[in-house]
């Protein structure tokens, strides 16, 4: 397995694209209970194969990350050839930038002598979509990156 597995909660949302997956290698609904009962590392390795297909395509996709912290805030552009970083840090640890007061601070504050901005590219490895999911496990989220490009008019 090449990512992680998706959750029960994942599964059972993507129900029909399961479906449909089993389907694509002639399996029925009939035939999947049985392989559940009788081979169920034949089940779990499905799982696996539909979990990898998923995040490949969603990864595929990603163009912008987004990480948090109470004092950092990292923000994330991903394109063909390189992610580039927008990175933030509070020295004040009275600020916590993942609350609404704090943030706003930040919003408001964004030169202050306590903040430090930093920007940084780094190539892609061979593997865009393992680079993005490493971002991920950290704690990254994917988004439409409206905060990317708002910071990123202001570091300018």
């Amino acid at each position: 397995m090449k990512y992680t597995r998706l959750t029960k909660e994942q599964f059972e949302e993507m129900h029909q694209e399961f479906i449909n997956f089993l389907a694509t290698q002639s399996i029925t609904a009939g035939e999947w209970e049985t392989i559940k009962k009788d081979k169920p590392e034949v089940a779990e390795q499905e799982l696996d194969v539909f979990s990898d297909l998923v995040w490949e395509g969603v990864l595929r996709q990603v163009e912008y990350l987004e990480h948090f912290s109470p004092q950092h805030m990292f923000l994330f552009k991903v394109d063909k050839v390189q992610i580039h970083l927008i990175s933030i840090e509070v020295e004040d640890k009275g600020i916590d930038i993942t609350n609404q007061l704090g943030y706003q601070w930040l919003q408001q504050n964004l030169m202050h002598d306590s903040v430090n901005l930093y920007t940084s590219s780094k190539l892609i490895n061979e593997d865009r979509n393992a680079d993005i999911f490493a971002l991920i496990k950290q704690g990254a989220t994917i988004t439409k990156g409206e905060l990317y490009e708002w910071m990123a008019e202001k570091v300018k």
